[in-house]
């Protein structure tokens, strides 16, 4: 099975180099029948990618520990999802994943496209090509997931606890999906400079894809934040570490391409701009990629230090001084076809928008980088840490959400002040009247909060507007029902109104970040069993005593866990009962030196408990005191090591299991203090609410209309037609 990776692994390596040649001699020469080859190449390396892909998957899921890869990110004992969701989950793996996803994604679209455009086509498909080729080339000659090792073992070591979380898992293909799919638009954009071909076709034939890069690479960024949540124990869903900041960085770059490119399809205008961001938007998919890869960062999402930085290195320096070369080698044909006639305006609105968010993409990139920086120049090596961020970050934020209500309902070209009260006179006193309402309820004290309330109430109320006005249109030329009528607005014209549920859904994420930001409430404090302790906002979090058990997978211990039994009081009443846990997984190959300690000195994790609602959250995490149980194990160690050789192996593993679970019982009865960390959140859930608008109105953007479907098939019978008659 290895040898077969390996074999199809090079494979794909060869023809993504003939895919190369092969594209560039054909549209250089003009010899279509060589592009044609290309265009196979491209189907091909999707076929050898996804046999190489299913072999590695057929070895976690068969518990093939001869795989060096299978046997230090899985075990017997883990679970079937994670079996086959652990491919990714390390370095060789994720990168297979990487040039899947690409040739998949390659292969679409390039069949899609394969009537279409067929100057730039041959240099997407090398550009395309080039990435596979080097993806392929790391699989082959650095890092392969197919290397075996001399003794296949028993048993693996298992996957990192930490990642036993389902959104943890889903995660890297939503981001790998996401930095894949920029490199289509990009691959185009390439093109389209290269032959001087920059009228909009190219966006029109790769909007799907950039879309769907910002629907996937959102999910993605959006599944990590839950993950951190709900898993990593501190009680946040945004750390501003460096690999999330690298995944947020082409997701606002890429955020402004979408809406750039209106103003090119509709005036003509930006066209340097919109290749500048949708090239930028590429090199930073890479440099995200590169992050998690190099170990040059210190995070809790990367691999760690890899011989993979130098190549990285050498790819985002050749992408960054070939689109230099090309935006400003083709500056006469990208000139705006006009002029921007008024500031109030909606290209000037969505210009607006733009430097909104490539500002708010170079502060994440400052900070983010910052540490190589200072030591590039002071010698030492400083972080930023989030009131760096928030100090620029929050402005930013507040003129995006600002912008995003005024963007989609003012009149391009100039606005006159009929349509600016036409449009924005009941928005205005939406949000006016929202912030008066908020005000005697303590929201001024937290000015930023309150400003944030305002605009984003502003911003739902220009989109109600638009829903209103549309469904009201629709009933009056047709008589349908309020249902249906808003249903099919949204039906006809899939952009303007899934880009409208974009926006609402965006106002109701930062009303929660807002609220969870500014009146979150933490404490951090010991309980004895039977004391409680004021947690805010009128709740009180009671110690009922602690909890332990082992859990039992496949006739092994998975983990030991210790917990604690809470009780959450509000008005005297019990509002919800809590028992967060710790998990304490075995480590391999300890058992001979510490036949106890070896079940306590592995991972641990920490499994919160939270009571969620669209109000709040009550979040509580436990850290055990194990310092009386420890003392128990290095003691039963002592005896247990002693008594080596001197017991049958049964019956020395009997004790040792006896000991295991009479130390597990003895916490839970002794009842010891514990440590807790218990936070009231307000409106976190409106993050994840809100998110999940957005993604719906992208997949909305995304979904073909029926119009369309029926305009590609007359086209394509046209064209037919048109053959026919050539022939005849």
């Amino acid at each position: 099975m290895a040898d077969l990776g390996r074999g199809l692994t090079f494979l794909a390596f060869a023809v993504a180099l003939y895919g190369i040649g092969a594209a560039l001699y054909g549209g250089i020469g003009g010899r279509r029948e060589w592009v044609t080859s290309a265009r196979r190449s491209v189907y091909a390396l999707g076929g050898l990618t996804t046999a190489a892909f299913v072999v590695l998957e057929i070895a976690f899921l068969r518990n093939d520990f001869s795989f060096a890869v299978v046997q230090s990110h899985s075990s017997i004992t883990t679970p079937f999802f994670y079996k086959a969701a652990a491919a990714w989950s390390s370095q060789e793996g994720s990168l297979l994943l990487w040039l899947w996803l690409l040739a998949i994604w390659s292969s679409l679209v390039i069949f899609l496209t394969r009537h279409r455009m067929r100057d730039v086509q041959p240099y997407a498909i090398a550009t395309l090509m080039g990435f596979a080729a080097f993806f392929g080339g790391l699989l082959v000659f650095a890092v392969s997931p197919f290397d075996t090792l001399a003794v296949a073992p028993q048993d693996g070591t298992g996957l990192n606890p930490l990642l036993r979380h389902p959104s943890m898992m889903i995660h890297p293909p939503m981001l790998y999906s996401g930095y894949t799919l920029w490199a289509v638009p990009f691959a185009f954009a390439v093109g389209a400079l290269v032959v001087r071909r920059v009228d909009a076709e190219w966006i029109g034939a790769t909007r799907r894809f950039a879309l769907g890069a910002w629907f996937f690479l959102g999910v993605g960024i959006l599944l990590g934040a839950r993950w951190s949540y709900a898993e990593l124990g501190w009680g946040g869903y945004w750390a501003w570490d460096p690999v999330e900041n690298a995944s947020l960085l082409p997701w606002l770059t890429g955020t402004a391409f979408l809406h750039s490119i209106m103003v090119q399809e509709k005036r003509g205008m930006l066209k340097t701009w919109n290749a500048s961001l949708i090239l930028a938007t590429g090199t930073l998919a890479i440099l995200g990629t590169f992050l998690v890869r190099s170990g040059i960062l210190d995070s809790i999402h990367a691999f760690g230090a890899s011989t993979l930085g130098i190549p990285f290195v050498i790819l985002i320096g050749l992408m960054i001084l070939g689109s230099v070369v090309l935006v400003v080698s083709r500056r006469d044909v990208l000139r705006s076809e006009h002029k921007l006639d008024s500031l109030l305006s909606r290209e000037a609105m969505f210009l607006a928008n733009n430097l909104v968010l490539v500002g708010l993409a170079f502060v994440v990139f400052w900070g983010t980088f910052f540490p190589l920086i200072s030591e590039a120049l002071t010698g030492n090596k400083q972080s930023l840490g989030p009131p760096w961020y928030d100090k620029y970050v929050v402005p930013l934020a507040l003129a995006l959400v600002l912008l995003s209500g005024i963007g989609p309902v003012i009149a391009w070209r100039r606005a006159t002040p009929r349509n600016a009260r036409r449009n924005f006179t009941w928005p205005i006193v939406t949000g006016v009247v929202t912030g008066l309402v908020l005000i005697p309820f303590g929201v001024a004290g937290r000015p930023l909060a309150l400003a944030m309330f305002v605009f984003a109430a502003f911003a739902i109320g220009t989109i109600a507007q638009e829903f209103v006005r549309g469904v009201r249109a629709r009933r009056a030329m047709t008589g349908e029902a309020v249902p249906v009528a808003f249903v099919t607005l949204i039906r006809r014209n899939r952009r303007r109104y899934g880009g409208y549920v974009i926006h609402l859904g965006m106002a109701v994420l930062f009303i929660g970040v807002a609220a969870s930001s500014a009146f979150q409430h933490v404490h951090t404090v010991e309980l004895k069993k039977g004391q409680a302790t004021d947690i805010g906002r009128g709740y009180t979090v009671r110690y009922d005593g602690p909890a332990s058990r082992i859990d039992v997978k496949d006739d092994g211990v998975e983990r030991l866990v210790f917990g604690a039994k809470l009780t959450v009081i509000k008005d005297k009443k019990v509002v919800a009962r809590l028992a967060p846990e710790r998990g304490y997984y075995p480590i391999s190959g300890g058992a001979a030196a510490n036949p106890i300690g070896t079940y306590f000195e592995g991972e641990s994790t920490s499994e919160i408990a939270m009571k969620a609602g669209l109000g709040l959250d009550i979040w509580t995490a436990v850290t055990p005191n194990l310092d009386p149980t420890l003392k128990e194990v290095a003691r039963g160690d002592k005896l247990f090591v002693a008594a080596q050789g001197k017991m049958d192996p049964t019956q020395y593993a009997t004790g040792v299991g006896q000991a295991v679970r009479g130390l597990t019982d003895r916490y839970a009865a002794s009842a010891p203090p514990a440590t807790f960390r218990l936070i009231v959140s307000p409106m976190v859930t409106w993050i994840w609410l809100g998110s999940l608008l957005a993604f719906l109105g992208g997949i909305i953007c995304i979904w073909p209309t029926a119009d369309l479907a029926h305009r590609r098939a007359t086209a394509g019978y046209a064209a037919k037609v048109a053959r026919d008659l050539g022939r005849a």
